[in-house]
């Protein structure tokens, strides 16, 4: 600790040796400090706050109608890159201050300033923004910050809008390309069907599923007619069995010809309709040719004594059965002549109707395809025109000013307070480290002590100085004025803060 003592009062010493040096530079560094702090412009912050709203009533109501804007995403993109170089040239042009610039380094330099001094402040949660910006021109500030609020706003409606419509140009290109495809599609398939119209499929069945029918009806029309016939057959035994033998036969059935006059119409009447091939031709004719037969087997039969024997009515409902049994079995025997046919037809097509059903499978996928596609586009281009109608809507993106932006009128720099105060401790650390560093230039013996311990001789004795009575005044006077230099510069320094509080420069 005596140590300590001793080194400072040392260095106080050497200090006070050349104490006028300590308080010219500290006067001279404070004065042209707080000189250059007195004549820094003023810096006028210019400021705007407004609130974004995406809370919109027209996000419910066209939910799941078309695909929504993501507003806040959409907001903070506009705030992260409001402070860009396209922007920021913007803005200059917009007040005027390209005028000023001479070459582009001017130019250059009046685009990276501006860039530092723009500053936006806001938090997603509460959805409120801070535009400020600095410049010793309180109007130019304010025309800065209100060029900056519109681009903000007219950033936030346009993006969105011109990226609906390249959507919707693009998704029109491609509804014209399938366009094309749809009519090349549509030609073929109906090319196709004229060239096969004999060999497609009917309904929802496929070769195989025809030829299963045809083959199943065949098999029951079959089934059907060894039925008819087991019926007629019996019928002939029991009219057979109930015969009166040796009698001579009618020569004429009134019901048999009444029955090949009906035949004989309905055939005429189909005749006019159908060809001879037809199914219901084919079979009239043949009833007919059974009727005929029957009649010509009754003529040959002998005629009865007893002219009541052949009215019998059971022996006539016999035989009305036999004839509806033929009838019958002739319209069966028709039936399954036409199923052959059919079924003989289709095995002919064997080899040709699979191809053909594998061709018209393979178009019909590709106009299915290109035609959901087709409408999947549609439906897309309506949808991206109302994604881009509500996009610029002002309902979905509000924009409140809060605080408009306006000339400021008090500076907000520079703190000339704090300025001056690190002036006035630099002054007096520059005249301290001054005369401390001249002491060490020239160096002097400021006790008996550092002599012996730098020299190393023993010291007998020193000689103390005596002052006249003049030196002693002229002493005095000297520590008077120092100390006066000194209570000056501490004075000067109160005022100037004095100043600068109370009344702040404008």
């Amino acid at each position: 600790m005596a140590e300590l003592t001793a080194l400072i009062l040392t260095f106080l010493k050497a200090i006070g040796k050349y104490r006028w040096y300590a308080v010219i530079i500290s006067w001279t560094v404070a004065l042209a400090g707080w000189a250059v702090v007195y004549s820094l412009p003023n810096d006028y912050q210019a400021s705007a706050r407004v609130y974004v709203d995406t809370q919109s009533v027209l996000k419910p109501l066209l939910a799941g109608m078309t695909s929504l804007p993501n507003l806040e995403q959409q907001v903070m993109f506009m705030r992260r890159t409001l402070i860009s170089r396209p922007n920021v040239e913007r803005v200059i042009r917009m007040v005027d201050l390209d005028v000023k610039t001479q070459n582009v380094k001017e130019h250059e330099k009046q685009v990276n300033e501006m860039i530092e001094k723009i500053r936006i402040v806001g938090t997603e949660r509460d959805d409120i923004y801070t535009i400020t910006y600095n410049n010793p021109n309180p109007k130019l500030g304010k025309d800065v910050v209100q060029s900056l609020l519109a681009i903000f706003v007219e950033g936030s409606f346009g993006g969105k809008k011109q990226d609906a419509d390249k959507a919707v140009q693009f998704i029109d290109d491609q509804i014209k390309t399938y366009e094309e495809k749809l009519t090349v599609a549509e030609n073929a398939l109906k090319d196709f069907k004229i060239k096969n119209m004999g060999l497609l499929p009917r309904g929802a069945n496929d070769y195989s599923a025809n030829m299963v029918e045809v083959t199943d009806r065949l098999n029951q029309a079959r089934l059907e007619l060894m039925e008819a016939e087991q019926a007629r057959n019996a019928l002939r035994r029991q009219i057979g069995d109930t015969g009166i033998p040796g009698k001579p036969a009618a020569t004429v059935n009134p019901e048999v010809e009444a029955r090949i006059t009906a035949v004989n119409k309905q055939l005429d009447a189909l005749r006019m309709q159908y060809t001879e091939q037809h199914p219901d031709i084919v079979g009239a004719r043949r009833l007919l040719a059974s009727l005929e037969e029957r009649r010509r087997e009754e003529a040959r039969k002998p005629v009865s004594g007893d002219s009541g024997t052949g009215y019998s009515p059971m022996l006539q409902s016999m035989k009305v059965s036999l004839s509806e049994a033929e009838a019958k079995v002739a319209a069966l025997r028709a039936r399954v002549d036409e199923y052959a046919s059919r079924a003989a037809r289709l095995r002919a097509q064997s080899s040709a109707a699979p191809e053909v059903e594998a061709q018209l499978s393979q178009l019909n996928r590709d106009y299915t395809v290109n035609k959901e596609n087709y409408q999947k586009l549609v439906e897309r281009r309506e949808s991206a025109k109302l994604s881009g109608d509500l996009s610029s809507a002002t309902d979905m993106l509000t924009f409140r000013v809060i605080d408009p932006p306006t000339a400021p009128i008090s500076p907000v720099g520079p703190k000339r307070a704090q300025l001056m105060s690190v002036v006035f401790v630099l002054a007096l650390a520059a005249g301290l480290g001054a005369a401390l560093l001249m002491s060490q230039f020239r160096p002097t013996f400021l006790s008996q002590a550092s002599l012996r311990e730098v020299t190393g001789v023993p010291i007998l004795g020193s000689i103390s100085m005596n002052w006249t009575g003049e030196q002693q005044a002229r002493h005095k006077k000297r520590l008077y004025a120092l100390a006066a230099s000194v209570f000056m510069l501490f004075g000067t320094y109160g005022a100037v803060m004095a100043v600068i509080l109370i009344r702040p420069m404008v």
